[in-house]
């Protein structure tokens, strides 16, 4: 059966390089899942979880923007941030997401900037939680 390599780097080391079954990326719009023969494509990464598939072990991490390629079953995931699902604490993220509401919002690029944050925190704390159970 064919499989997927899956690279993850972040603008500080190349995190991750693994054989995978199944790959399931948040994108700006929604999700996508990434099967052995995928078509080419690139998109846009948003905030939220990446989850990893190989050897009936699957592996989540919180990601944060960037972007990913396909490419004759490569996934190469280039992203601002990932960080392992396990290594959340939920309560920091919930900290995170009352400092990121209370946010100075009274220009439209502060409201989009405080908008950006509780989209980025609501992310982090639904895969805090995810991770937890």
């Amino acid at each position: 059966m064919a499989q997927l390599q899956c690279i993850v780097v972040t603008p500080e080391k190349t995190l991750r390089d693994t054989p995978a079954e199944f790959v399931a990326l948040t994108l700006f719009d929604g999700e996508i899942g990434i099967a052995p023969g995928h078509a080419p494509m690139i998109g846009r990464l948003g905030a939220g979880e990446m989850r990893i598939t190989h050897a009936n072990e699957t592996v989540c991490y919180y990601i944060e923007g960037g972007f990913v390629e396909v490419l004759n079953n490569v996934v190469s995931v280039l992203t601002s941030r990932a960080i392992p699902a396990e290594a959340l604490d939920e309560s920091v993220a919930m900290e995170q997401l009352e400092t990121a509401r209370s946010r100075a919002a009274n220009t439209p690029e502060l409201m989009a900037q405080r908008d950006q944050a509780i989209n980025q925190s609501r992310s982090l704390l639904r895969v805090a939680r995810r991770a937890s159970r």
